[in-house]
């Protein structure tokens, strides 16, 4: 038996929790709902749907916010949501041409959306985006973003320019964000993350400064942090308590919780 996740919402953070029949949404797929191959599992094809292009979607099911979701999920089952996730909003967003902007048809399972005037071909993409945390000795450096309510501190971050290496777009986005200058930079790992269509790869930088400059298009503040308030921070985080009034990081399904993780238990070092 096919099965097939369903989202809904606006902008699509929005789906069901788990894998349903795909019989009862025939008739949706018919009338032209994006539809998306997502892969065999023992066999059995698995899909992903826009539940809101569908009439059926949500009649018997309460939906959840997909980033609530992500922690409760399996490694596995949170990666096919993350896939998924972004190629439906991918569509959503490619519904013409961006070459001579007319209508575009979905082929190749949904990998591919074709221009039937011009030929042209257009695939899903990701956005890669720096995320890292400068230190200076035991201080490492978080700033609160203008657009986030309560006291949630993470890592600095920014989406990388054309033309520029990783380094200078970890140096030029603390710099911009913070007036930190920033010398070695080491790389740690990389997550995807589908809000809508980002890559998150992790660094550790060296501060060579240390008066901090706040941007505040980019941040309501930014500090620095001991290891050890880091490390208490991250712990905070991974129990999943969230009091507004004390200063917090993300939990442990953001890059930057196991950035500061890492680092604050001396695990990753420059």
């Amino acid at each position: 038996m096919e099965e097939i996740y369903c989202f809904a919402g606006n902008p699509l953070d929005r789906l069901q929790l788990d894998w349903q029949p795909v019989e009862p949404w025939r008739e949706p797929i018919e009338r032209g709902a994006t539809l998306i191959f997502l892969g065999l599992d023992d066999g059995r094809p698995h899909f992903a749907i826009d539940a809101g292009t569908a009439e059926i979607a949500g009649a018997d099911r309460e939906p959840i916010d997909a980033r609530s979701l992500a922690p409760l999920l399996p490694g596995g089952e949170a990666a096919i949501v993350a896939e998924a996730r972004s190629l439906i909003d991918w569509h959503a967003r490619h519904r013409f041409c961006a070459q001579c902007g007319s209508p575009t048809r979905v082929e190749s399972a949904g990998w591919v959306r074709r221009c039937p005037e011009c030929k042209a071909s257009h695939y899903p993409r990701s956005d890669p985006v720096t995320i890292m945390l400068a230190v200076r000795g035991d201080y490492g450096l978080l700033g609160r973003n203008r657009r986030r309510p309560g006291n949630r501190f993470s890592c600095l971050a920014g989406f990388m320019e054309p033309g520029e290496t990783l380094e200078e777009g970890v140096r030029r986005e603390v710099h911009e964000e913070s007036g930190i200058r920033v010398g070695r930079v080491k790389y740690l790992a990389c997550q995807p993350w589908p809000f809508p269509s980002s890559l998150m790869m992790g660094f550790l930088c060296e501060a060579l400064s240390e008066e901090i400059t706040v941007d505040p298009e980019e941040l309501a503040e930014a500090r620095w942090f001991h290891r050890d308030e880091i490390r208490a921070m991250v712990a905070g985080a991974a129990t999943g308590a969230d009091d507004p009034t004390q200063v917090s990081l993300p939990g442990p399904v953001a890059i930057a919780h196991h950035i500061c993780r890492r680092w604050s238990n001396g695990l990753d070092s420059l």
